[in-house]
């Protein structure tokens, strides 16, 4: 009697193990309708910030804008435009007296200022010898021009080499020489003012020796 006991026990345990495979196989037709219904539901994605790069620039701190030359952040303010907060930068531009706004997100034209090392190594490109090319003013022009809107402090300080007489003498350079480098001129004695933290006469002083100006100008005297 006891061994049709034992029997019994052991078909029901069969059958419950059954079950439970047959439950655990998934059933393609509803894996079908799952997938429809998730792909028919549309992601739906909520722009509440403009994506930032990855430079930060804090109140007051000097920033080069590539066509522009050296300026000072006055302010960070926020707008919202489309639903879209956007922060941006209050920059101005001291030789010029312009006031930029620079997004937060669109700094590719923005650069901080160059370290002392930088500087150090323009005032020895300054000491150099020009490079004339013989080439046409006006496409010498163009590219120095090109030099001088990259925002590149080693381009800019090629072109004031390049372009210096070693002289104020007017009749020595032509109108459109002079005025390359002067813009060239100036905008690196801004960068020097900002990164050296001195005078303008100072670092124009600093500039002419560089460029053997000043030699010039003791010989006149």
């Amino acid at each position: 009697m006891p061994k049709k006991k034992k029997a019994k026990k052991l078909k029901k345990t069969k059958i419950s193990k059954k079950s439970k495979i047959l439950a655990n196989k998934s059933n393609p037709k509803q894996d079908q309708k799952t997938n429809i219904a998730s792909e028919d539901k549309p992601e739906i994605k909520k722009i509440k910030k403009q994506p930032t790069e990855k430079r930060i620039y804090n109140l007051k701190d000097y920033v080069v804008y590539a066509k522009h030359g050296v300026g000072k952040i006055m302010a960070i303010e926020k707008a919202t435009i489309g639903q879209i907060d956007i922060q941006f930068y209050k920059i101005f531009i001291e030789k010029e007296k312009l006031t930029l706004t620079v997004p937060i997100n669109q700094q590719s034209k923005l650069r901080p200022i160059s370290s002392v090392n930088q500087i150090n190594k323009c005032i020895a490109i300054l000491k150099t010898k020009p490079k004339i090319k013989r080439t046409m003013w006006s496409r010498r022009a163009q590219e120095y021009d090109q030099k001088i809107n990259s925002g590149k402090i080693y381009e800019l300080a090629e072109v004031v080499k390049d372009l210096n007489k070693n002289t104020d003498i007017i009749a020595d350079q032509s109108y459109s020489e002079r005025q390359l480098f002067e813009k060239s001129y100036e905008r690196l004695k801004s960068e020097f003012e900002a990164v050296l933290n001195t005078s303008p006469e100072e670092v124009q002083k600093k500039m002419d020796k560089a460029l053997g100006r000043t030699k010039i100008a003791e010989e006149i005297q």
